[in-house]
């Protein structure tokens, strides 16, 4: 799938289907190139410096064996009345999230990181954005965990999916909250002549 003898310029360094499919629609050629850095080795100091730093770790990760590439990192969690919310481990585990986030204000923050070591540039940021819930029944949770869609999702959701009936309202950026603040990441590559406009295509593609 991936030609990874070509040294593609940009590189995901995710294998979030999410992630790809944002990218693809900004029009970015890229290849994939899944990070293997350990998660589990960092704790969590404030929300923001640890998606920040994990971000740039993925990024620097795949960085280092693709030094001529522009290699994009990132990392998502929720945030709810000072609890960290990850990706749910079981059912009864996205059950207690979704009760959690019901008829709240939760935030979703994306760590995100642009590296290439060869050219020694690094730069890594961080966005928020609040989302709304509505007051979900327990049917309504029960049914959603059912789909096997909240797993493998920060917060047990997917505001792209069968879970964006369940969001009254968002403030601050949509595809942060899918997974990759596209506008940040296409601005900084534009701002740095690292992308050129001509250079986009249409859909995108995945090499």
């Amino acid at each position: 799938m991936d030609n990874l003898n070509k040294m593609p310029k940009f590189i995901l360094a995710s294998k979030s289907p999410r992630r790809r499919y944002l990218l693809q629609q900004a029009g970015l050629s890229f290849s994939v190139v899944p990070s293997k850095f350990d998660e589990s080795s960092i704790s969590i100091s404030t929300p923001q410096s640890y998606v920040k730093f994990l971000a740039e770790s993925k990024a620097l990760d795949v960085s280092k064996n693709y030094p001529d590439s522009w290699v994009v990192g990132a990392d998502t969690i929720v945030l709810i009345n000072e609890s960290v919310l990850g990706k749910p481990e079981s059912k009864q585990d996205a059950r207690a999230m979704l009760n959690l986030l019901s008829g709240n204000t939760h935030i979703v923050i994306t760590g995100y990181c642009i590296c290439c070591e060869n050219k020694n540039t690094l730069f890594s940021d961080t966005v928020n954005t609040e989302v709304v819930f509505k007051d979900l029944s327990d049917k309504e949770i029960e049914w959603y965990i059912q789909t096997d869609e909240p797993f493998d999702k920060a917060g047990a959701y997917a505001i792209q999916g069968l879970g964006s009936s369940f969001v009254k309202a968002i403030h601050g950026s949509y595809t942060n909250v899918v997974g990759l603040p596209i506008c940040e990441i296409v601005d900084f590559l534009l701002t740095e002549r690292i992308l050129d406009l001509n250079n986009l295509n249409f859909g995108g593609n995945h090499f």
